[in-house]
């Protein structure tokens, strides 16, 4: 079972040498060091320089560090994946956007291993164009090192002409497919960015709703996201205590040879206590990166 804690993820450009500094004291659960949307055409080598640098220095703690690359259609793709294989450092996983078919995905590898990046750096995708959301099925399973998808609802706003509402209704049907997609294929999943910085209520809602839905974290483009991002996806004092009483009785009927197991009037089942064992193990893996 995965349960490295990824409940924020943030976006930073990799053309921002402050920002890369920066991001070493940030309480983020991992880093997007960007090579794509945030960073402008001619910046483009700068970046992939200062990423690789900023990589070699280290100092970035048990952050998740993944640098996401330009597609591989575009002009500057190609380089940016051969940049990464000549890293001194390499980062622990590539985000790959602009996928459409699983054969984008089984490309992104393929170039991968011809630049010689490590083997053990994890392949992530963006979930963010129509032709993307109608194969994810495939895409999700269309190779074994792919570990993630994360979600770019702002890309596929455009290309669908879906508003963002509050309750992110035009987006839901993605934003499900995409989650069972992942759990069918045992892949981590990230919620797409609120892109308002000013409505710390719409921010809250729009974790807690990532959250029902099934995501294991949200992409943030600001780092004042992040307290609401962790407080979201990570399990909290009652979340805690209701798991560790589910499996102390689980266990205790158990041992009387009981075959029905009802506490607080809930009946209680094997898929309860697995569910409560991984909340308890993400919350230690929390407590362990603090």
């Amino acid at each position: 079972m995965d349960i490295r804690p990824r409940r924020s993820l943030l976006y930073m450009p990799g053309s921002n040498p402050r920002a890369l500094e920066k991001a070493r004291q940030l309480p983020a659960d991992g880093l997007i060091l960007d090579m794509e949307d945030a960073v402008a055409p001619d910046a483009k080598p700068l970046a992939r320089e200062q990423i690789g640098a900023a990589l070699a220095a280290g100092g970035y703690g048990s952050r998740e560090i993944m640098v996401r690359i330009n597609a591989l259609a575009t002009e500057w793709g190609a380089d940016d994946i051969r940049a990464l294989g000549q890293f001194e450092t390499a980062p622990d996983a590539v985000l790959v956007p602009k996928i459409d078919q699983p054969q984008d995905v089984v490309d992104a590898v393929l170039a991968l291993d011809a630049a010689g990046v490590p083997g053990s750096v994890d392949v992530w995708i963006m979930a963010e164009t129509p032709q993307c959301i109608l194969n994810i099925n495939a895409i999700a399973g269309a190779h074994k090192r792919l570990r993630g998808i994360v979600m770019g609802t702002s890309d596929l706003s455009k290309d669908t002409r879906v508003q963002h509402t509050p309750d992110r209704l035009g987006f839901i049907a993605a934003l499900n497919m995409c989650v069972y997609a992942a759990r069918a294929y045992g892949l981590q999943i990230i919620d797409g960015v609120q892109l308002d910085l000013e409505d710390d209520a719409l921010l809250q809602a729009s974790c807690q709703q990532g959250r029902e839905l099934g995501f294991d974290g949200k992409s943030l483009i600001h780092p004042r996201q992040i307290e609401a991002a962790n407080r979201s996806f990570g399990p909290d004092a009652a979340e805690i205590a209701s798991a560790k009483e589910i499996i102390a009785g689980f266990e205790e009927a158990q041992a009387q040879g009981k075959g029905v197991v009802v506490i607080k009037g809930r009946l209680v089942e094997n898929l309860h206590v697995e569910e409560a064992q991984r909340q308890l193990a993400l919350a230690a893996a929390i407590e362990a990166m603090q």
